[in-house]
């Protein structure tokens, strides 16, 4: 695969990076078949692994950490994340210095390596937790040598901006990479968060660029899902749901798009991905080794003008199609940020 530097680090990743989350309770339970799509990730020119300590409460971490003990731990970028909550403690989740310096040394554990190259916020805790705190403790691990380079996941415009500008003010190690939700279905980070990453040459990570299997093809109209699918094992399939009925729709147009084109529906959701300017790698998650073969031609394929302005057709640029989960919703929105508290006496 041909490589791509993240962000302004020097490092070169390849344009697929493998997503771990499916693998262990929430997906994947054979934890040999989980080590082998790692293997045969690798072994097909994939040097980019992203885990998360909350996937499965660390089973993700050990997986990937037994998969690549050893030699092909020095030719791996290994990134994983903090935030989520582990275990029942109300101080063992989150973005502050106290934890991540626990959770940093949990994660070397699991994952049996001395550093992580790329160490995430997975989500962040504005206004609950000051950004300079939550740098500073990542600093210190970047300057110890446990943690190479810092990103962030899901931050909105703003937030990403400001931890910009207090890194550069304070003298801290700044997130070099952003990690959003993006797929041909969620356009919505083209309006602000694309835009701010080139501004201040951040790498580009986009997850679910399959928007949870509906760019695979196999939701179909009139078909019901496949046995072993997210939405069947979630019981989440609705068809009476208008944005499923919207997406079924669109899937049938992409899906003879992608076959006029001469490629899979997997490929084409993909290669759609990585082709923007601003993206760097896109994250894969297969469950099974089907799924990842399916996935990995997606970086040798290129898709034509006319193919990419027939996409922009049916999902145009900068939205979402229906009324979508909002990763971006502003807390100045709920309702006891405008109602302050009637005045009592």
């Amino acid at each position: 695969m041909e490589l791509r530097t993240l962000g302004r680090t020097g490092i070169k990743v390849s344009p697929l990076c493998l997503g771990a989350m499916m693998f262990g309770g929430w997906g994947n339970q054979d934890e040999d078949e989980c080590q082998k799509v790692i293997h045969t990730a690798l072994d097909g020119g994939i040097n980019f692994v992203d885990t998360a300590d909350v996937y499965s409460q660390g089973e993700s971490e050990r997986i990937v950490g037994a998969a690549l003990k050893g030699s092909r731990r020095d030719d791996v970028i290994l990134a994983t994340k903090f935030h989520g909550q582990m275990g029942e403690e109300p101080n063992h989740r989150g973005n502050s210095r106290r934890w991540i310096i626990k959770e940093c040394e949990e994660s070397l554990k699991r994952l049996q390596t001395e550093w992580i190259d790329l160490y995430q916020v997975h989500r962040p805790e504005t206004p609950v937790t000051d950004i300079d705190e939550t740098l500073g403790a990542l600093s210190d691990l970047v300057h110890q040598g446990k943690v190479r380079y810092i990103g962030s996941s899901t931050f909105p415009a703003q937030d990403i901006v400001e931890a910009q500008w207090v890194a550069e003010r304070r003298g801290r190690e700044r997130f070099v990479c952003e990690q959003p939700p993006y797929s041909i279905f969620v356009r919505e980070i083209e309006n602000a968060i694309l835009p701010t990453c080139e501004r201040f040459d951040m790498g580009v990570i986009p997850w679910s660029p399959l928007d949870s299997g509906w760019l695979t093809g196999k939701y179909r109209t009139g078909e019901d899902p496949p046995e072993n699918s997210r939405f069947t094992r979630q019981g989440r399939w609705n068809t009476e749901d208008p944005v499923t009925q919207k997406k079924l729709e669109l899937v049938e147009e992409l899906a003879k798009l992608a076959a006029d084109s001469g490629t899979s529906m997997v490929n084409l959701a993909l290669a759609w991905v990585i082709r923007h300017t601003a993206v760097t790698s896109a994250i894969i998650g297969p469950r099974t080794l089907e799924q990842l073969t399916d996935q990995m031609g997606a970086a040798e394929v290129v898709l034509s003008d006319d193919v990419l302005d027939r996409i922009d057709e049916l999902c145009p640029p900068g939205t979402n199609v229906g009324e979508v989960k909002h990763y971006y919703s502003s807390q100045w929105l709920a309702p006891w940020r405008r109602r302050r508290p009637a005045h009592k006496g």
